[in-house]
């Protein structure tokens, strides 16, 4: 059994899981891990399937981590979340709660739930607290996947408080980045406007549409901060109690589709199609806590924007004018 320990956490030396090491969030925290001088662990999902307690603990016994980042979970959009409820929630307890009891028995020294601000409820106060877990009702959309989470990060919070593990977890806020998802199915706002108007563009088409009245204000934090930010919360957080990371500013979606627009140097018109719903009006994180203890974004969001284009351009074939991705 782990006892809690107040002293900094030193990864140098250490092996260190990242699990989901292929997603956009674990693909940075390998690139951050780098930087460490640690020992990184990383296993494809051919070999091990992490929904199979015995497989998850089989492997862990083999590998014995001393710190795990779990990064793993099936993700997806609006559309997918709605089709697939059952999935989204049992392949993401499963996951969260194999990995976190093999944790435990092994005697892992370290453990980080990586949550997301969507568990927080749809209506709560904004900046977002901490406190306001649990405190309302979810976004409908998005339920399966925040309740999952939800009972990943409580169950790290129950085994630190009752065997005294150093078993923290992280909510971020709306991530973008190197390794984004471009597929307009299942895409995030920022990946999704790229490529809506790199292909506007590409086909002199003269306008594009953004859902809803733009005016929905939100906050975004580039991949590359977030590992960085996890990094620093492994070493410095012992808290069992979970902790909020984000950039602490935010944009309405109107004013982010224009800087867009200007990035990807398309001159067309922006419809807003209001017949379309917005969401929550507001969603940002309070991430006082998180600044009290040192760590601060260094991505602005424009040059994270310019950089994840450029990367995906190289990337896409698009450039060519074809419309097959990758």
């Amino acid at each position: 059994m782990t006892s809690m320990d107040e002293s900094p956490y030193d990864l140098r030396g250490k092996r260190v899981w990242v699990a989901g090491h292929r997603g956009m969030v674990g693909s940075a925290l390998l690139r951050r891990l780098e930087d460490e001088n640690c020992d990184l662990q990383t296993v494809p999902r051919s070999e091990v399937d992490l929904t199979s307690q015995a497989d998850t603990a089989n492997w862990m016994r083999k590998a014995r981590p001393e710190a795990v980042f779990i990064a793993a979970a099936r993700v997806g959009g609006i559309s997918a979340n709605a089709r697939y409820p059952a999935e989204f929630l049992v392949e993401n307890v499963l996951i969260l709660v194999n990995v976190i009891k093999a944790a435990s028995e092994l005697g892992v020294e370290k453990l980080m739930c990586l949550g997301s601000s969507c568990i927080y409820p749809k209506h709560a106060e904004q900046p977002i607290r901490e406190e306001a877990l649990l405190t309302g009702s979810l976004e409908p959309t998005n339920e399966a996947y925040a309740i999952a989470k939800i009972a990943g990060m409580k169950l790290a919070s129950a085994y630190a408080e009752e065997y005294g593990h150093r078993f923290i977890s992280v909510m971020p806020t709306n991530l973008y980045g190197r390794n984004d998802n471009f597929d307009l199915d299942h895409s995030h706002v920022i990946p999704a406007l790229i490529r809506k108007m790199h292909e506007a563009k590409i086909a002199h088409r003269d306008s594009v549409v953004v859902w809803g009245t733009g005016t929905p204000r939100r906050e975004f934090l580039h991949v590359d901060d977030l590992a960085d930010a996890c990094v620093f919360l492994m070493k410095q957080y012992e808290s069992p109690k979970p902790i909020n990371i984000g950039s602490g500013e935010e944009i309405a979606i109107g004013e982010l589709a224009f800087l867009i627009a200007d990035i990807v140097d398309f001159r067309g018109h922006i419809v807003f199609d209001t017949l379309k719903p917005d969401g929550a009006p507001r969603k940002l994180l309070d991430c006082s806590r998180l600044r009290a203890l040192g760590w601060s974004p260094s991505i602005g969001l424009r040059a994270g924007i310019e950089e994840l284009y450029d990367r995906w351009k190289k990337t896409s074939r698009s450039v060519q004018g074809r419309h097959d991705y990758p």
